[in-house]
């Protein structure tokens, strides 16, 4: 299976669908509001300006944990 890539402009919905996984590491830089309606629909981008972090930084370490959730297993 090929490993999703996740962007800047993936919506916080989308992307706790692709990889609750990645739930702990929002709630660790500060966006424990990621259970309310309307933030589910704001993009990776939105939601780190609002929480000022660095979008790009975030959608790396994202797709850190993705990527290693996707791997085949050995």
């Amino acid at each position: 299976m090929e490993a999703t890539a996740i962007t800047k402009d993936t919506l916080i919905g989308d992307l706790i669908k692709i990889d609750p996984n990645v739930v702990p590491l929002l709630m660790q830089i500060g966006m424990h509001c990621i259970g309310c309606p309307a933030s589910l629909n704001e993009s990776i981008e939105q939601a780190s300006y609002v929480h000022g972090i660095d979008p790009t930084v975030l959608v790396q370490e994202i797709n850190k944990i993705v990527a290693a959730d996707q791997a085949p297993e050995a």
